[in-house]
């Protein structure tokens, strides 16, 4: 080691050792689990299952809003069973649930008695809520709630359907406030402790009453995980449908859904394995969560289809989840070709493509003491001349993950991240012709300017009807 590498090293043992941005005392110890954990199920749910439509969107926009309302009447998922929605998580190697409570449509899927609009008035008459949060303690998995800050059905939020571009005749935001606050008392008080109250979409909120609402949800739980959708940053922010660029500074969770919408939708294949768990390394590689959706159909099952997939990721973390589960990011910053994670004295490279008989990379400021590949097979590592080079023969490259362990003469969490060479970012076109949304913003790991298709990481953090295309 250099004397000038010296600064660089100490910057990121600050990084690495210090609260995150949003943390506080309260809730380090439960922050530094939730990173740990690495992988969590999202569910999307209710009435809309039976139409096939998106949930909350679709609204006033593909079903008639009288027609949507109504849906709830219908609503008899007999063949719900909580107990099997946690296993099917457990077996995919997820740590925690988090289930929509309430979306932009209204509808509650618990026993609130703040409004009639929810699941115990429907033929089903079960609290969902309640069954899926006991199933997780049974089984060991945290539970956390989706909870949606706007609302297009309440007559007093000022907004409505389709898409929240309609005004309410008569609204009074300060009552709404109060439900809301209500609502999420009724959350804590009942289901928790909860590990994350997950916000959404707060439009005629503003940051002062994002703030009396995330102040009021921590006077009821101290160390509970709050998301950056409440127009204030939270604890962690959330990345919607793509993979978050690197970052060590602040935690983050991509949500992403297991095919092309969040809620059920007939005929709508998975992702390919490959996909899935390029989401998931990707976001390990980047030192972020993933939160993968599945949506469950009008009966309350998860299909097969969906089930099989998830269970074949459970299968490759069984092999391999040392290379996940309580790790960091880095050293190497993630390329589509080569990502690494971290732990202790290891550093695990997770090769998913090969674009050559061997991978080159820069040295590590550490001795390499030994080396394996974890996929199976031989890997010969060399370090020398600045040069880090990796050879696997042919026949053990993995589709997936060719997985390579270094074991460090040191530990791994201290060394500055390392930029790897690839190709410069383009975009086909320039949003509104200005050069701060230019292609190179897509990778400066800053949260504001990253880019795609044109739009703002302000502009894409807006949750869309159409998702984007599966493996994205």
């Amino acid at each position: 080691m250099t004397p000038r590498s010296l600064p660089a090293i100490i910057t990121v043992i600050i990084a690495l050792a210090t609260p995150a941005a949003g943390e506080t005392p309260q809730n380090a110890e439960r922050l530094k689990w939730w990173r740990e954990a690495r992988f969590g199920m999202f569910i999307h749910w209710g009435p809309v299952s039976l139409k096939g439509t998106e949930i909350g969107w679709s609204r006033g926009a593909k079903v008639p809003i009288e027609e949507y309302d109504s849906l709830y009447k219908q609503f008899n998922p007999a063949k719900f069973n909580a107990d099997e929605w946690v296993r099917v998580a457990k077996a995919a190697g997820m740590k925690y649930v988090i289930f929509t409570s309430k979306h932009h449509d209204g509808f509650c899927m618990w026993n609130t008695q703040q409004t009639d609009f929810n699941i115990m008035n429907s033929p089903f008459r079960r609290d969902v809520l309640k069954e899926l949060a006991a199933a997780c303690r049974r089984q060991g998995l945290a539970f956390g709630t989706y909870y949606s800050v706007c609302d297009w059905h309440h007559p007093d939020f000022p907004l409505g359907s389709p898409g929240g571009k309609t005004n309410k005749p008569n609204p009074n935001l300060e009552a709404y406030t109060e439900y809301l606050k209500g609502q999420v008392s009724e959350l804590i008080r009942n289901y928790g402790p909860l590990c994350t109250m997950w916000f959404d979409v707060p439009q005629s909120f503003d940051a002062a009453r994002g703030q009396g609402v995330i102040d009021f949800v921590r006077s009821l739980q101290p160390d509970i995980l709050i998301n950056n959708r409440c127009r204030n940053p939270g604890d962690f922010d959330t990345p919607e449908q793509r993979i978050g660029g690197f970052n060590l500074d602040r935690p983050w969770e991509t949500c992403m859904t297991i095919n092309s919408q969040w809620a059920w939708k007939p005929n709508d294949p998975p992702k390919s394995l490959k996909q899935c768990m390029r989401a998931l390394l990707g976001s390990a590689g980047g030192d972020g969560n993933l939160l993968f959706n599945v949506g469950p159909n009008a009966a309350g099952e998860i299909e097969p289809e969906q089930v099989q997939r998830l269970k074949e990721m459970g299968q490759w973390l069984a092999r391999y989840g040392e290379s996940v589960y309580g790790t960091r990011g880095g050293p190497f910053k993630p390329t589509e070709s080569i990502l690494s994670t971290r732990k202790g004295n290891a550093v695990y490279l997770h090769v998913l493509q090969w674009t050559d008989d061997e991978i080159n990379l820069p040295a590590l400021p550490r001795k390499i003491k030994a080396s394996k590949l974890l996929t199976g097979g031989r890997v010969q590592v060399k370090q020398a001349e600045g040069r880090l080079t990796i050879s696997v023969p042919l026949q053990y490259r993995q589709d997936i993950d060719t997985l390579v362990k270094l074991e460090l003469g040191g530990s791994a969490l201290d060394i500055a991240p390392i930029e790897l060479p690839g190709p410069k970012p383009t975009a086909s076109n320039l949003y509104q012709n200005r050069p701060e949304y230019g292609p190179d913003k897509a990778v400066d790991n800053h949260p504001f300017t990253a880019v795609r298709d044109g739009a703002s990481a302000r502009e894409r953090s807006r949750p869309r009807i159409a998702p984007s295309a599966p493996g994205r």
